[in-house]
C-alpha cells in the first residue's frame, strides 16, 4: 500500500528533493535516464514487445488462420508432411507481405506525425527547452502560458495569474484560478488550487510547475485506463466493422455445410477439414486490415505533399466525407495579420488619449494571447517607465474584456479593454467632446459609430478606464462604473484569392459555415466582400433563445454565425450532424477544443496552440482554405483507394470461393487442393496490395463519398454471381467437353480462376470503360505478372510441388476465352448495374448526408 502523502500536500522544496530535481529543471543526461525509468509520458502502456514483433504476430491472429496452422501441423504429423509444410510456406508468405505492408505505412506515419509534433518548454540544464511532451518526465519543470497543455500531474512552484480549463476531470465550466501554496492531503480534485493536472490546458497567466507524475500515473491515465478511452468509431471503421460480421456469417455456414456434406460423401476427414479452412481463408478478406493501413497511411504520405498532417489515420475517412465545414473568420477567410487603423474617441477623431489606454493595457497583459495585442505593441513603442502593473484580471470568452491595474502618479487606474458591447455593460460615464458625461447621454452615438466602423469589415474594440484611488488588486467584480474612452479600430481584410478558393469547396461539395466572435456587422461585411450568402446572421445572443430542435431546423439555411461563446460553436456542430451532415471544423485557439473534439474532422493548423492541436485530426501547416481545399481531394482518393479492395474481395475472389465450395458438393474429388486455394489467395492479393497507390477518377473526387454497407452488399452478390456463373461455364467446359483428369481439372481451374481476378480488377476500380481509365503503373504491371506467373507456373520446375500438370493447347485456348468473356461480361455488367443503381445527382458512394 502507498504511504507517501499526494504531491499537492507537500510543500515545493520538499517535493524538489523528493524527485530529485531543482528549481532549474533536469540535465538532458538525468532526463533520459528517468524516461528509461518511467516510460513515455503517454496514456497507454508501452507495449514490452517491439513494435516490429507485436505487428509481425497480428499478422497471424485471425482465428481462421490459427486453425489452419494447428491442422497443418497435425497433417505433418499424420499424413503428408510436404503438403503441410507448403500450406506453412504459405501462409508465412501472406503473413509477411501484410508486415511488409503495415511496417512501411506505420514508418511512414510516424515521420508525418513527428512534424506536428506537441511540445512543451521545460528547462533543461536550467535553460528552456522545446522538448515533445511524451519525452517529459518526472522532475521535470515545465514553463506554462495560455494555450498551453499541462503536460503531466505538476506542484505549481510560480504562478501569475493562472486560470486552468480542467472540465475534462472535473466537469466544471468555467475554468479555476491556480497558484502556488499548500493544500491538506485530503483536498477534493476541484479544489486543489496549486496543483495542475495532465489532460488540462491553461487559459490564461503563467506558470512554472514541477511534474510529479507522468503518463498513467497521472489523475487522467487512471481514469483512462479504468474505462480504457478510446477515440469514437468512424462512420467507416463502423461499416468495414459491419462488413466484416456480413462476410464471417456467410463464410461460417458455408464452411459448416461443406465441412458435413464432404464428410456424408466418405472423403477423408483431415482432407475436407484443410480444404474447408483454406477455403474460409479464400473467402474472408484477411487483408482488410493491411489494406487499409496502406492505403491510409499512402493517403497520409500524399496529404502531407500538400501541407496537411494527418494525426488520426480514420479520419481521412470523414474527410472524404464532409460536406460542411466551419471556420473562424480571422486568418482563415482573412489575412490573420491586423494592422491598427486607428484609435478614436467618441468624436471619431483620432486620439492619443485613447492609443495610450490601449497600449498600457496591451503593453502589461500576460494572459492570453492576441494578434491585437500584439499589433497595438509594435505600431508605436510608448515610455511605460512611470507605470508599475499592480494586477491583472485576464481575458476570458464568456466577458470578452481585459483588466490591467496600474499604478501611476501614486493613483491606481484600471484599463479594461474588450467588445465593445461589453465593455459598454460594465460602463457609467463616456469620455465626451464636453468631458465626462452620462453615458446615456452618448450611448446611441457610440452604437451607431461601432455600427458604421463595422459595417466597412473593420474589426472594433472598446476602451475604458476607472481610478481606483490606492487599490493594489483587483477582481471581476470591480470592472463597473467605468468611464468609456474610445475604440481600437483594427483592419484585417479578406485574402487575396480567397473567393475562388469557396468556390472551388463549393464545387467539391463542401459549403462553407463562418462561426466567429467577431461582431455581425463585421461578418456579414466580410461574408458579403467573399460572396457568401447573407441573407441572414445569426449571433451568440439569439442562440442562447434557441432551442435545439428550432436550431436544427434552421441550421442549413444559415451560414454566418456571428458574436458566438466557445460551448455555442460546439452546439452548432451537433446540429449540423444531427440533421445529417458531416461536419469539419477549422480552429486554432483556446476556445476552439470543444468544438475540434465534437466535429467529424478536427483540422487545427501548425502555429495554433497546444490544446488545438491536440484536439485535431488534421493540422495544416499552412492556414489556407487552398491546402484544405487540395487536402480534400488527397482525403477523397485515398477513400476511394481503400474502397477498391472491397469491391475486389466482394466480387471475382469471393466469386471464386463459393463457387469451389459448391462444385465440391458434386465431383467426386476436390476441386482444389488446400495448398493450391492458398496459393490462389496469395497470387490475388498481389495486385491488390498497389491499389494504394492507384489513380482515381475525378468523379470520385468532387462529390463527398459516404460508406453504403447496402451498397456493398448488391455490388458483391451482382459481381460475385457473375463471377460464379463464368466458373461453372469454366467446370463444364473441363468437365464435358475435355474430360478433364483431376489434376488438369485444378489446373485449368486454377489457371482460371487467378487470372479472372487479376484481371477483372481493372474493370471493377472504375466506373468508367476499363480503356478509358488508365490504372496506376504498379497495378497494371502486378496485374499482368501475376497472370503471367500463373500461366506459366504448371510449365515449371514448381508445378510437382503443388500438383499441377501442364495443359494441352486447347485447354489454354478455352480458358483464355472465358476469362475474355468473363471481363467483356463484367464490364457490361458494371455499365447497367451504376446506371440503375446510382441517380444523376449522387456519386458511387450516394454522396449525400443520410
Amino acid at each position: 500500500m502507498n504511504t507517501q502523502p499526494p504531491f499537492w500536500s507537500i510543500a515545493a522544496d520538499d517535493l524538489l528533493t523528493q524527485l530529485g530535481t531543482t528549481a532549474q529543471g533536469l540535465s538532458n543526461e538525468t532526463a533520459r535516464a528517468r524516461l528509461a525509468q518511467y516510460g513515455p509520458n503517454l496514456l497507454r502502456t508501452p507495449r514490452r514487445r517491439s513494435d516490429a514483433l507485436t505487428l509481425l504476430l497480428a499478422q497471424f491472429k485471425s482465428p481462421i488462420i490459427l486453425i489452419l496452422v494447428f491442422a497443418a501441423v497435425l497433417s505433418f504429423f499424420l499424413h503428408d508432411a510436404a503438403d503441410a509444410l507448403i500450406i506453412l510456406t504459405i501462409i508465412l508468405a501472406s503473413g509477411g507481405l501484410g508486415y511488409v505492408q503495415e511496417r512501411s505505412a506505420a514508418d511512414a506515419v510516424a515521420k508525418l506525425l513527428a512534424v506536428v509534433r506537441t511540445k512543451a518548454t521545460a528547462l533543461r540544464d536550467g535553460q528552456p527547452a522545446e522538448i515533445p511532451v511524451e519525452e517529459i518526465a518526472p522532475g521535470d519543470v515545465v514553463v506554462l502560458s495560455a494555450g498551453a497543455s499541462v503536460p503531466g500531474d505538476c506542484l505549481i512552484l510560480d504562478s501569475k495569474d493562472v486560470f486552468v480549463d480542467e472540465a475534462a476531470l472535473t466537469g466544471e465550466t468555467y475554468p479555476a484560478e491556480k497558484m502556488a501554496g499548500s493544500l491538506a492531503a485530503d483536498t477534493p480534485l476541484s479544489r486543489r488550487s496549486n496543483a495542475l493536472f495532465f489532460g488540462t490546458h491553461v487559459v490564461s497567466g503563467t506558470a512554472t510547475a514541477l511534474v510529479a507524475h507522468t503518463g498513467t500515473d497521472t489523475e487522467f491515465g487512471a481514469i483512462s485506463e479504468h474505462l480504457k478511452l478510446r477515440p469514437p468509431e468512424t462512420d467507416f471503421e463502423r461499416g468495414i466493422r459491419r462488413f466484416g460480421y456480413f462476410l464471417m456469417e456467410v463464410t461460417l455456414v458455408l464452411v459448416i455445410a461443406i465441412f458435413a456434406i464432404n464428410i456424408r460423401e466418405g472423403r477423408p476427414v483431415l482432407d475436407v477439414f484443410l480444404f474447408s479452412l483454406a477455403l474460409a481463408v479464400g473467402l474472408t478478406p484477411q487483408l482488410l486490415p493491411a489494406i487499409i493501413s496502406v492505403n491510409l497511411a499512402h493517403g497520409a504520405r500524399r496529404m502531407a505533399g500538400v501541407k496537411v498532417i494527418v494525426r488520426r489515420l480514420s479520419s481521412i475517412e470523414n474527410f472524404g466525407t464532409m460536406n460542411v465545414l466551419c471556420s473562424d473568420k480571422t486568418g482563415t477567410l482573412t489575412e490573420g495579420v491586423v494592422r491598427l487603423h486607428t484609435t478614436p474617441d467618441l468624436t471619431g477623431t483620432d486620439s492619443e488619449k485613447v492609443f495610450r489606454l490601449a497600449y498600457l493595457n496591451a503593453y502589461f497583459e500576460t494572459g492570453f494571447r492576441n494578434p491585437i495585442d500584439d499589433t497595438i505593441r509594435k505600431h508605436r513603442a510608448l515610455d511605460v517607465s512611470q507605470y508599475e502593473k499592480l494586477d491583472e484580471v485576464p481575458y476570458d470568452f464568456v466577458r470578452k474584456r481585459l483588466s490591467i491595474l496600474v499604478k501611476h502618479a501614486g493613483r491606481s487606474l484600471m484599463l479594461t479593454k474588450g467588445a465593445v458591447v461589453n465593455v459598454l455593460n460594465v460602463c457609467r460615464t463616456a469620455d465626451g467632446e464636453a468631458g465626462i458625461t452620462d453615458l446615456d447621454a452618448v450611448r446611441a452615438d457610440i452604437e451607431a459609430r461601432f455600427a458604421a466602423l463595422s459595417a466597412q469589415g473593420l474589426r472594433v474594440l472598446g476602451v475604458a478606464c476607472r481610478d481606483l484611488g490606492d487599490q493594489r488588486v483587483i477582481s471581476k467584480g470591480d470592472e463597473t462604473g467605468m468611464t468609456f474612452s474610445g475604440f481600437v479600430v483594427v483592419a484585417d481584410p479578406p485574402k487575396e484569392g480567397v473567393l475562388a478558393t469557396i468556390n472551388e469547396l463549393r464545387n467539391l461539395g463542401v459549403s462553407l459555415k463562418v462561426i466567429t466572435g467577431d461582431s455581425h456587422l463585421i461578418a456579414a461585411s466580410v461574408a458579403e466582400q467573399l460572396g457568401l450568402a447573407t441573407a441572414e446572421v445569426v449571433t451568440g445572443s439569439a442562440l442562447r433563445e434557441m432551442t435545439d430542435e428550432a436550431l436544427r431546423r434552421r441550421v442549413n439555411d444559415v451560414h454566418i454565425f456571428a458574436e458566438v461563446e466557445p460551448n455555442q460553436k460546439e452546439r452548432i456542430i451537433l446540429a449540423l450532424q444531427k440533421v445529417g451532415h458531416v461536419v469539419g471544423y477549422m480552429g486554432d485557439g483556446i476556445n476552439d477544443a470543444s468544438a475540434l473534439h465534437a466535429a467529424d474532422v478536427g483540422i487545427s493548423v501548425d502555429s495554433a496552440v497546444d490544446v488545438a492541436k491536440e484536439a485535431a485530426d488534421i493540422v495544416l501547416l499552412e492556414k489556407s482554405l487552398g491546402v484544405l481545399v487540395e487536402g480534400v481531394r488527397a482525403g477523397r482518393r485515398t477513400f476511394a483507394n481503400t474502397l477498391k479492395y472491397v469491391f475486389m474481395a466482394t466480387s471475382a475472389n469471393f466469386g471464386n470461393m463459393f463457387s469451389m465450395a459448391g462444385v465440391s458438393l458434386f465431383l467426386p474429388f476436390l476441386p482444389l487442393l488446400p495448398k493450391q486455394i492458398l496459393l490462389t489467395n496469395l497470387l490475388t492479393d498481389f495486385p491488390e496490395m498497389t491499389i494504394a497507390g492507384d489513380s482515381v477518377d475525378d468523379e470520385m473526387v468532387t462529390r463527398p463519398q459516404r460508406w453504403d454497407i447496402a451498397f456493398i452488399r448488391k455490388f458483391m452478390i451482382t459481381f460475385g454471381v457473375l463471377s460464379t456463373v463464368f466458373d461453372y461455364l469454366t467446370f463444364g467446359v473441363l468437365l464435358l467437353v475435355f474430360d478433364a483428369s483431376e489434376a488438369q481439372f485444378r489446373t485449368a481451374w486454377f489457371m482460371e480462376s487467378v487470372v479472372s481476378a487479376s484481371m477483372v480488377v481493372l474493370v471493377i476500380r472504375t466506373r468508367r470503360p476499363f480503356f478509358r481509365s488508365m490504372p496506376a503503373p504498379w497495378l497494371l504491371v502486378t496485374t499482368l505478372l501475376v497472370a503471367a506467373v500463373t500461366v506459366g507456373l504448371p510449365y515449371t520446375p514448381l508445378a510437382g510441388i503443388f500438383d499441377f500438370v501442364p495443359l494441352p493447347g486447347r485447354f489454354l485456348v478455352a480458358t483464355s476465352a472465358i476469362v475474355a468473356l468473363y471481363v467483356a461480361a463484367a464490364e457490361q455488367l458494371k455499365h447497367r448495374f451504376y446506371r440503375h443503381v446510382d441517380r444523376p445527382d449522387v456519386s458511387l458512394l450516394r454522396a449525400s448526408a443520410t
